[in-house]
């Protein structure tokens, strides 16, 4: 229904308005000026074409590519995926095989060069880079963080109330592609632990040391708690990972504490070799029986070394009671 009442509207408000109007039906989009042309590709490191080249990015008229290579050379293998979504070039040149080898070789070091050589052409077509993504790895560039909760039944007071308390504790596992691994049960926070899980932790800090052999996703480990009654730490963990790649989750299928014999670990510095051929119930000292853990078997996650200061692991029990890995 249209009004009654009319009320002018002077002419420089009007002519304002159809400016705003004419202007927001005439945003520029310069990207729809791209469609439908053709980007020519950048050519990649070490092309053998003998057309002549002019890239316009400053960067690469001013570094040659022998020292791009090499700076690539000096990356950690995930700063290497994250340079590879910079431009094509980064891409094309972290693909060179060379780049990719040795970290295929360091961390499968224990399987031997010459067999890593044949996986990779058997499994992998040739392909390092896609060894290194498909395999599965321990990653060694961090901490395994488990976050185990339960709830404890307080003392009463006045007979009134009956408190509960939320008891909160952690597992750590850190490990090396030589085959060892270091192992630390405590309330601490991951912030805190990080600085001391190395081999050079004192007997206060309470670091256990042992072995670890990995066959196609399951990881074996095995260490000793020296002690007036030797006991031997075994776990059997499987290893997944949230993405392609990523290996940052490690479900522990098993947890054993049994005995062993002095005179058996005496002289012996692999602890795999000492439980080879054991059952599951098996110990070799009567009175540490073997005891299979029920409790405390959370996954584990992967925290990097530059993750540990602000990891949401960190947050104490009244803001975060429990924690459920993916």
């Amino acid at each position: 229904m249209a009004s009654d009442i009319s009320i002018p509207v002077p002419s420089e408000v009007s002519s304002f308005s159809s400016l705003r109007t004419v202007e927001f039906l005439g945003t520029e989009r310069p990207w729809l000026n791209l469609y439908g042309i053709r980007v020519r590709p950048v050519a990649p490191f070490g092309s053998v074409s003998s057309k002549p080249f002019s890239d316009p990015a400053l960067i690469h008229r001013c570094l040659p590519d022998e020292l791009l290579f090499e700076v690539f050379a000096r990356m950690s293998p995930y700063t290497l995926g994250r340079a590879a979504c910079v431009c094509r070039k980064w891409r094309y040149t972290i693909r060179n095989p060379s780049l990719w080898r040795p970290l295929c070789l360091k961390t499968w070091q224990m399987s031997g060069a010459e067999t890593n050589y044949k996986i990779a052409q058997s499994m992998y077509g040739g392909s390092w880079r896609k060894m290194w993504v498909q395999r599965p790895r321990i990653r060694s560039d961090g901490l395994y963080v488990s976050r185990n909760t339960y709830i404890r039944t307080g003392v009463a007071e006045w007979k009134v109330t009956n408190p509960v308390h939320v008891v909160c504790y952690y597992r750590y596992l850190r490990f090396y592609p030589s085959g060892k691994f270091i192992y630390k049960v405590s309330s601490q926070r991951v912030k805190e632990v990080a600085k001391c899980m190395n081999f050079r932790a004192s007997k206060a800090d309470c670091v256990f040391k042992g072995d670890y052999i990995l066959a196609e996703d399951h990881v074996e480990a095995v260490l000793l708690y020296r002690g007036s009654r030797h006991t031997l730490l075994r776990m059997l963990l499987r290893l997944r990972g949230t993405t392609i790649g990523a290996n940052n989750r490690l479900d522990l299928l098993k947890l054993l504490t049994t005995g062993v014999n002095e005179s058996e670990i005496s002289n012996r510095e692999d602890m795999l070799a000492v439980v080879e051929g054991w059952q599951e119930d098996e110990t070799h000292n009567p009175d540490v029986p073997a005891i299979s853990h029920r409790r405390g078997l959370t996954p584990f996650v992967f925290v990097p070394f530059e993750e540990v200061e602000t990891s949401v692991l960190n947050l104490p029990v009244d803001k975060m009671d429990y924690f459920v890995p993916g």
